[in-house]
């Protein structure tokens, strides 16, 4: 069993920091109060080739793997959470239905624009009533010469409505009746078939809605959609007709190593910031980090930061492996976000009233962790993955 990273992986890990430190840091505060989307790190991140990490070469992307897109994840976490999550989302669940699902044609027409940052991918799922219950798909798809007619809503997307989103993965009520469910079995008389359909952007009767007004994550691009006759192909139908259940559940599954990923480094993040303020800070003659009640906090963070790094690199290393990693990116996910809580709770109570105070980070960090305990699937939704995969 090998603890230590691998060279190359150590070299992308360093640039990186490098990166986050040199070209993110002195902007997130500033991206983060006016509520503006990175343009210029996107475009960075794709002259970095970091916008496909783990996709394939032929299709523009760096031929890497999910320990390499988690190490970046977490790299850019520590600095700025916005920017972190749209990476995350625009290559785990924008790209990466592409990649697993669609055919040739499909897959040339957008990898090379996703991979090389060109373009922003988007997953569309949740919907007002379709949340946690997402197999509870309200957007209906029917086929009429030749197109499928969409309308329905979905919300909390992100990347969908930048100046660069190129399209948006949706899944759909495509039909109802006999056949195969997308999980190996047979509906039965009256049950929904879900399907995947890509919707480029300009697409007539797809309209992005205004952003929301978001606790955190304030530079990243989260949105409504709606859908009224909006008119696709019919090759935009994405894999097997009626698959998108099993499609979207893979997809979950990926994304979660993501999520955790940055988990960890909003973790990371906020100690970094705590231990630099602590040892700046005197008080009674003295720095606080001195004090054993701030050193029990710091001591704790960095014990549990590491613990949970390694779970979310043992849900890449199963993935990878093509091993099961269900349970572990599950469990990595539903620990990692409730770590960034805490951690970012204690840093700012380290920090004490400059804690509260918008210039300082750990501020930023506060606010952005809350997410990560809901995005991809809410704690209690992990727990139920967790209690089922163990045979509960």
């Amino acid at each position: 069993m090998e603890f230590d990273l691998p060279d190359h992986h150590r070299l992308l890990q360093r640039t990186v920091r490098d990166f986050a430190e040199q070209e993110i840091a002195p902007v997130a505060e500033e991206l983060d109060r006016t509520h503006a989307f990175p343009y210029e790190i996107v475009r960075r991140l794709g002259e970095l080739d970091l916008m496909g990490i783990p996709f394939p070469e032929e299709y523009g992307g760096a031929g890497s793997d999910s320990l390499a897109y988690a190490l970046v994840v977490e790299e850019l976490t520590r600095v700025d959470s916005s920017v972190a999550i749209t990476l995350c989302a625009h290559t785990s669940l924008g790209t990466q239905p592409i990649y697993l699902f669609g055919d040739d044609e499909q897959k040339q027409e957008w990898l090379p624009l996703l991979c090389r940052g060109e373009r922003l991918g988007a997953f569309g799922l949740t919907e007002p009533e379709a949340g946690s219950d997402a197999g509870n798909t309200r957007t209906r798809a029917a086929l009429e010469d030749g197109e499928w007619v969409i309308n329905g809503a979905k919300q909390f997307i992100t990347n969908a409505g930048t100046h660069i989103s190129g399209m948006v993965v949706i899944t759909a009520v495509t039909g109802t009746g006999r056949g195969g469910d997308g999980r190996g079995g047979e509906r039965t008389p009256g049950e929904r078939e879900i399907s995947n359909l890509i919707v480029p952007n300009g697409t007539r009767g797809y309209e992005p809605g205004e952003p929301y007004r978001k606790m955190g994550w304030n530079a990243s691009d989260t949105r409504p959609l709606s859908f009224s006759d909006c008119r696709v192909p019919e090759e935009n139908l994405l894999g097997r007709r009626g698959a998108g259940l099993r499609q979207f559940l893979h997809v979950l599954d990926i994304g979660r190593i993501g999520v955790a990923a940055m988990g960890v480094g909003l973790a990371q993040g906020a100690l970094d910031q705590a231990l630099a303020y602590a040892r700046e800070r005197r008080a009674f003659g003295r720095p606080i980090s001195k004090f054993q009640a701030i050193q029990s906090k710091l001591a704790n963070l960095a014990t549990e930061i590491e613990a949970t790094r390694l779970l979310v690199h043992k849900a890449a290393y199963l993935k990878d492996a093509g091993r099961y990693f269900t349970l572990t990116a599950a469990q990595a996910k539903l620990k990692s976000g409730r770590l960034a809580v805490r951690a970012a709770d204690e840093a700012v109570q380290i920090h004490g009233g400059y804690g509260y105070i918008e210039e300082y980070p750990v501020c930023r960090f506060y606010r952005d962790a809350k997410i990560l305990t809901i995005g991809e699937g809410t704690d209690e939704v992990q727990e139920l993955v967790i209690a089922r995969a163990l045979g509960a």
